[in-house]
């Protein structure tokens, strides 16, 4: 060692958590804190990896049970980025937790029975505190610079989950609300037990319809808080460049964008700044964001000399990126004017081609019913938009899974899927 002084194994921790890839950052992260704070669990919230929001470490009792439900809402209850000492519900019963947030994302740390191992508390806090911000900035590192498989992979996460979470709500909305008509009929005698176990109920089927919803947030992010992220992202920038980037905000009505459009979005913008800042007389550079309801529009345009070309390895990269997604990237560059980069990416994955479903044997509207649950549609919203009742939908599903020989929603979604049925 030429530096026999310095705490090395300190320092090794610190790059091997640099260096570690999205499925190891958790236990990375927990192996570095060890010698400092000792924890049962060590679970990370992120929404950024929208395919995976948790990275978990430790005991399975703990990190095979906590739910995204309890960690925001530890989340929503830290003001700033100082550390938290106190008890909280994780992994279904209350517990005393660490928890640190992470400013810049959002992001959210918890260790679990969280217990000093090494000389001086404070000291060890501050190296805990310092070890997360470098895991929260690899995160973000990481998600940004994601190759195509990446995004692909998570899109499809959040799509299942999706699907999935549309299933238990339907099944547990099916159960609750039988029991509520159980304890409101008039053959019950016990009134204050109805009542007790009726609001009960209640609050149950309101706290799964939240549940439902977040899950649908995590997939998706409203175009406008989308871009206002670009613009915090492009902040330093605009700070310490010289070079004014001006933002032309899109519709704040437009269509939501899934979770891995968005971070594309972003980091394909942030890609081409950083291009077209590296050019000679560049002052302004200029992003636009639109939305026609099936795409993504991007623009983003310089006042340089036209010197970026669409064969530039930086612009190689960010087309690959786009093509990821199935979008397309048009660059157009005026000699003496600049270069204007135009971006489409969809919002749908694109439809494979419909195969032969004949032998399925489907009436007309048990098509539609299927085509409705491919969707991720509840029964209610399907009896809604058919104009039929919720009693008919359920025969219509059960008649699909004879007929597909399937023996679930999730079952019957994927062979559906596999036949090219959007």
């Amino acid at each position: 060692m030429p530096f026999p002084g310095l705490p090395w194994p300190f320092l090794r921790c610190v790059a091997a958590l640099a260096d570690a890839p999205l499925t190891l950052i958790a236990e990375q992260l927990r192996d570095a804190m060890l010698p400092y704070l000792g924890s049962s669990a060590l679970v990370i919230f992120t929404e950024d990896c929208t395919g995976g929001p948790q990275k978990k470490a430790g005991e399975e009792d703990i990190i095979s049970r906590v739910s995204i439900a309890e960690l925001d809402t530890l989340r929503a209850a830290l003001s700033d980025e100082t550390p938290w000492f106190g008890e909280a519900e994780i992994g279904g019963k209350p517990r005393p937790v660490l928890a640190l947030k992470h400013a810049a994302s959002g992001a959210l740390l918890v260790l679990t029975d969280p217990h000093p191992t090494g000389p001086g508390h404070n000291t060890g806090l501050d190296v805990v505190t310092y070890l997360w911000c470098i895991a929260a900035r690899r995160i973000q590192e990481k998600v940004a610079d994601a190759p195509p498989s990446y995004l692909l992979e998570s899109r499809a996460a959040s799509a299942e989950r999706v699907r999935v979470t549309a299933e238990l709500t339907d099944l547990h909305s099916t159960t609750l609300e039988t029991l509520l008509a159980a304890l409101r009929s008039s053959s019950l005698d016990n009134a204050a037990a109805r009542s007790t176990v009726t609001d009960l109920t209640a609050k149950a089927l309101v706290r799964l319809r939240t549940l439902s919803d977040r899950t649908m947030h995590l997939a998706e992010e409203p175009v406008a808080t989308a871009f206002e992220r670009l613009r915090e992202d492009l902040r330093p920038l605009t700070r310490f460049s010289g070079i004014e980037v001006e933002f032309i905000k899109p519709p704040p009505n437009g269509r939501a964008l899934p979770g891995e459009v968005a971070h594309a979005a972003r980091a394909i913008v942030r890609g081409l700044a950083l291009a077209m800042m590296e050019q000679p007389e560049v002052s302004r550079v200029r992003t636009q964001w639109d939305c026609d309801g099936e795409n993504l529009l991007i623009n983003v345009r310089d006042d340089g000399r036209g010197a970026l070309t669409a064969d530039a390895p930086s612009i190689t990269r960010l087309d690959r990126r786009v093509q990821a997604l199935t979008g397309q990237l048009r660059i157009d560059v005026m000699p003496g004017w600049g270069a204007d980069v135009f971006v489409t990416l969809p919002l749908d994955p694109p439809a494979r081609p419909a195969g032969d479903v004949a032998g399925w044997n489907l009436a007309a509207r048990e098509l539609e019913v299927l085509q409705h649950l491919v969707a991720g549609h509840r029964n209610r919203t399907i009896a809604s938009t058919l104009g039929i009742s919720e009693n008919t939908v359920k025969f219509h599903v059960r008649n699909l899974f004879r007929k597909l020989d399937v023996g679930s929603r999730t079952e019957a979604i994927a062979l559906a899927h596999s036949h090219g049925l959007r």
